[in-house]
């Protein structure tokens, strides 16, 4: 019988330091093709990273989690950036927030949408979109089977690119979180998700920050408030709700069982929808979160409404 070698065990050591050494080294070029925009080859290096057993969970989150803000691409590195999450198999979160891409970067990101299959979660934050943009990037959402959170706040869509993703709330049915703040939506762009509320089944969280909504977008709002039953959290801060707005909304607080948290804030409800919401919540049993700023309220109503606020669960 023949007796093992005995440098077997140094055999094993030094392949394990070669393993170490190969994955470094790939984390090394990895990081570097990123830093320099070179998207193919990152996703080649992170596929090869992820295909070693001795990958990391921070190596896992590094090829799934791209985070490219504050970025000035050049036409070429932004192709390049497209093409490859078109055949993308590694990313699901990308942040391109603060990027200056334009219409013309959305309309290469809303093309990217209807060809990628991992992308769950797409910030595009303050690119100047402008409502062209939004409607290609509502075209894309429609056809999008997988994105579930989208952010498209400061992007100056205005009501019709408002309309356009209303729209595509009717269609879509994986969206879950969608951020439109700071879009000059008005309450024309107000009532079109007003409506889509209606119909829609999955969105759970909607910002609608400053959007000038005015009173009647607010109250086309709360009517959609009462037919749906899945949004938790809605932001309508900075809207100019006025007080019909607000009683409006309050009314909803009485039939609504699903909503979670309620963002008012800077929407000069007055003491009277102030008042209105204070009564509201001695009905309602599921809202968590309600903020909100009554100026010049009565004492006794000031007391009324925070009596209210301290008897919701947290």
């Amino acid at each position: 019988m023949t007796s093992s070698p005995l440098y077997l065990p140094e055999m094993i050591n030094s392949n394990i330091l070669v393993q170490d050494n190969s994955i470094e080294n790939l984390r090394k070029e990895a990081h570097e093709c990123f830093k320099l925009q070179k998207f193919f080859k990152t996703l080649e290096f992170f596929e090869e990273i992820l295909k070693n057993d001795q990958h990391s969970p921070e190596d896992q989150k590094n090829a799934s989690t791209w985070n490219l803000s504050f970025n000035k691409f050049e036409l070429e590195n932004l192709n390049e950036l497209t093409n490859a999450l078109c055949k993308n198999s590694t990313v699901t979160s990308l942040n391109l927030g603060y990027s200056k891409l334009g219409a013309e970067g959305g309309k290469a990101l809303a093309n990217v949408l209807c060809k990628n299959s991992t992308l769950t979660s797409l910030d595009l934050t303050c690119n100047n979109l402008g409502s062209e943009g939004g409607k290609l990037l509502a075209d894309a959402v429609c056809k999008n089977s997988m994105l579930t959170s989208l952010d498209l706040s400061l992007n100056n869509l205005g009501s019709e690119g408002g309309k356009a993703l209303a729209n595509a709330l009717c269609k879509n049915s994986m969206l879950t979180s969608l951020r439109l703040g700071s879009n000059e939506l008005g309450s024309e762009g107000g009532k079109a998700l007003a409506d889509a509320l209606c119909k829609n089944s999955t969105l759970t969280s909607l910002d609608l920050y400053y959007n000038n909504l005015g009173s009647e977008g607010g109250k086309s709002l709360a009517d959609a408030l009462c037919k749906n039953f899945t949004l938790a959290y809605l932001c309508l801060s900075s809207n100019e709700l006025g007080l019909d707005g607000g009683k409006a909304l309050a009314d909803v607080l009485y039939k609504n069982s699903t909503l979670t948290s309620l963002n008012l804030l800077n929407n000069n409800l007055g003491s009277e929808g102030g008042k209105a919401l204070a009564d509201a919540l001695c009905k309602n049993s599921t809202l968590i979160s309600l903020y909100l700023i009554v100026i010049s309220l009565p004492q006794k109503e000031e007391m009324h409404l925070q009596m209210h606020f301290v008897r919701i669960p947290r």
